[in-house]
């Protein structure tokens, strides 16, 4: 009986009001009739709503139901769910929007009031403070405001799970700084005592390394607890964020509570860290602390508390998930504030994000698919078996790797539009979809999005846009503010086009603004139209523009422009096959436009078991993944299909000698150094390629238009170079968008 009131009463709601619209509101109450004069207050309501319509509407006559999202806060305690009960059709979607230019917050935070906060009194505090900030440092007691989850600070990085954030805290929609050492800039690591355990080669002792430091300011933390170094403590593309475990003044040495993947090294320019959450260090405008014994949270503020709008993040859990629902659009909303997951999107098909914003969260913006729950207890690369797992990245690319043809359910045909992401901790988005067992495409898309300031917490593996599967397309986005990658790539049939990726591999080596590696079965990917600029520095040496690593295979890189790109390689092939750069601008880069390695004949030669052995990751990947000698790789791919034989000396694979690698029809202007060759049997071949010490012919190189003139002298000494589309890259406005 109960629910056949429901039923009637929602009947006679949707009688009164149009059927296909109902409105929510801060303001509102669930008890009203969801019109725009008598709004719903939240958005669970409202959802229900949408499923009570479509539960009594007849299958012909269903219309699009728009939800209208009024103007406001939307403070979430748990994540907002749509299932496949809140799908739409073909046709007649379900839509979550703002209402007119309304603007829509979504938060998975708390918003303190300014009226909480009080000069720092508390005795204990005060002492710890430097004597400089105690004037300034406003304390709230955040028990008193029914806070009392304030997160856990935990060790991550590379070979690590992806973690949610500890509490982290907006000012105005900016994050805030955890109180550090030093305010800009980082510190060198010094001699190393002991290298500690080194989980790479298997030994999982679990033994925190141990080093002298460089900074007498060390001193003022000896004793202080949960203080936390974050840098690349040995390798430039291996990040880590690990805890002191002992501060030995007297030796003046750094003892950490636990390992590094690769053990610790120093001496390069890139061995720096920084150290965080030190009440001690709080002593500028902006800094921040959490006194998780007492629950105060004390705050140099950075401009009036009183005018500011100041928030905590509180959940660890996706702010908005879509599970198994099709047909379901977001839109014009502002999604900020959580310490994981800003979206999750898993399974379904043909559901939209449109025009939305989604800042100021621990982990990921948005994430298609799966992540994986660690199983293994150790930092690790190879070992590792997980456990496919929802709304989470956890050991994401640690999977990834032992399961290169993973399925993660990210649904075919989503479409993520006109988005900005920014202030991420661990990344921009993870896009996934369509089989890379039978190369069936997803067609998932991501474009016309701005993507930065992404790498505020992970830096390896957390690109702007990490793609996965099978014929996906990442198009006219602008992708940068990085420490490492702008896009990661795993998969086949992949199109990048038409996007502006810059100032990425800021902080970082053996890093790149486009990747892929260690998988020869990766193949038919396409990198063309894009601008590519300021990637690397140049003080850093192995650093890459577009990074086809470890025999990386078949990747047509056409049609782009690179200004100030890449020491190491504008375009760099690590030992691959069926590398084809062709009308390409290379402008002005810190190394040659492009260099091929022969790595089986160079530094990966006494890798070659671990590759191509019984037990090898290509032995793997290509044979028991897939199988390049069968259906559908081997009709796809025939050029693959012999990639694993011997060649008549009966012990050389036939994949060990970079083949059919092509460079034709670029232009080089102002290279230092065109080409480097390394390694026996690097071929690449060349054909014409036009190089200058002059400009072409630019529409206007200072202001980094880099289009050609109609009568640049490239056409004339490259006859059929085809024009390149420069003035269409980047995000389109919502009406130049097909």
């Amino acid at each position: 009986m109960n629910l056949l009131f429901s039923l009637l009463l929602t009947a006679l709601m949707f009688a009164h009001v149009q059927a296909q619209e109902v409105f929510v509101s801060p303001k509102g109450d669930d008890g009203n009739p969801g019109t725009i004069e008598k709004p719903f207050r939240t958005l669970v309501h409202a959802r229900d709503a949408a499923r009570t319509y479509h539960r009594i509407t007849p299958a012909r006559s269903y219309q699009a139901f728009t939800v209208w999202l009024r103007g406001g806060n939307y403070d979430i305690a748990d994540t907002f769910e749509l299932r496949a009960e809140d799908a739409g059709f073909p046709g007649a979607p379900v839509t979550y929007a703002a209402y007119g230019h309304e603007s829509v917050r979504i938060s998975g935070g708390m918003t303190i009031p300014s009226t909480s906060f009080h000069p720092a009194s508390d005795p204990g505090t005060l002492l710890r403070l430097p004597p400089e900030s105690r004037q300034h440092v406003l304390q709230v007691d955040l028990r008193t405001l029914g806070i009392r989850d304030f997160g856990k600070h935990r060790q991550f990085g590379h070979g690590l799970p992806v973690v949610p954030a500890p509490m982290e805290l907006f000012w105005n929609d900016s994050v805030m700084q955890l109180a550090r050492y030093p305010n800009t800039g980082a510190i060198d690591i010094g001699p190393i005592i002991d290298t500690g355990s080194v989980p790479r080669n298997g030994d999982y002792t679990n033994r925190g390394g141990r080093f002298r430091y460089t900074d007498p300011r060390h001193k003022r933390w000896a004793g202080v607890s949960d203080v936390w170094l974050q840098g690349f403590f040995n390798y430039g593309f291996a990040d880590d964020k690990i805890r002191i475990a002992l501060i030995d003044t007297i030796r003046q040495e750094v003892t950490l509570a636990s390992p590094h993947m690769y053990g610790l090294g120093s001496g390069q320019n890139f061995n720096q860290y920084v150290a965080l959450n030190i009440l001690e260090e709080l002593d500028q405008p902006g800094e921040w602390y959490v006194d998780t014994a007492s629950g105060l949270l004390l705050l140099w503020p950075p401009g009036d508390i009183k005018v500011a709008r100041v928030c905590v993040s509180i959940l660890e859990q996706p702010l908005i998930a879509l599970d198994n629902t099709s047909y379901c659009i977001l839109k014009d909303l502002i999604i900020e504030n959580g310490r994981g997951l800003g979206i999750s999107i898993e399974g379904g098909a043909h559901n939209r994000i449109v025009n939305c914003v989604v800042r100021n969260v621990g982990t990921v913006g948005i994430m298609m698919g799966q992540g994986a729950r660690q199983t293994f207890p150790h930092v690790t690369a190879d070992e590792y078996a997980g456990v496919p797992s929802s709304r989470e990245v956890g050991s994401f690319h640690s999977h990834m790797y032992l399961n290169s043809v993973w399925d993660r359910n990210a649904g075919e045909q989503q479409v993520i539009e006109g988005y900005e992401i920014y202030n991420t901790g661990s990344g921009g988005i993870i896009l996934g979809g369509g089989s890379r067992k039978t190369l069936i495409p997803g067609r998932n898309v991501v474009t016309d999005s701005r993507i930065h300031d992404f790498n505020r917490r992970n830096k390896a593996g957390a690109a702007g846009v990490i793609v996965d599967g099978c014929g996906n397309l990442v198009s006219h986005n602008e992708i940068y503010n990085a420490d490492l990658q702008a896009i990661l790539v795993y998969g086949n049939d992949h199109v990048f086009e038409y996007n502006h990726i810059h100032h990425v591999a800021l902080n970082s080596n053996d890093a790149s603004a486009w990747y892929l590696g260690r998988n020869p079965s990766d193949q038919g990917n396409i990198v063309r139209w894009n601008f590519f600029h300021d990637v690397g520095r140049p003080d850093r040496k192995w650093m890459m523009g577009v990074y086809c690593d470890d025999a990386t295979c078949d990747v047509r890189i056409e049609g782009n422009v690179f200004y100030h790109v890449a020491s190491y390689g504008t375009v760099y092939s690590n030992g691959g096959h069926d590398i084809v750069v062709k009308n390409n601008i290379f402008i002005e880069g810190y190394g040659p436009a492009y260099q091929l390695k022969s790595m089986w004949y160079d530094n990966g030669i006494s890798s070659i078991p671990y590759f191509f052995g019984e037990k090898g990751i290509y032995t793997r990947r290509l044979t028991k993944d897939v199988d390049i000698k069968k259906p559908p790789y081997s009709e796809r791919y025939p050029l693959l299909k012999d990639w694993l034989d011997f060649l008549p000396d009966g012990h050389t694979y036939v994949g060990m000698r970079p083949r059919r690698n092509v460079f034709d029809r670029n232009v080089l202007v102002k290279y230092e150094e065109t080409f480097r060759l390394v390694g026996k049997y690097a071929q690449t071949e060349f054909g014409e390629n036009y190089i200058t010490d002059k400009d072409p012919g630019f529409v206007d190189a200072e202001r980094l238009v880099f289009q050609l003139k109609d009568n640049s002298v490239v056409y004339k000494e490259l006859p059929g170079f085809a024009r390149i589309p420069f003035e269409d890259i980047g995000p389109r406005k919502t009406g130049e968008r097909k």
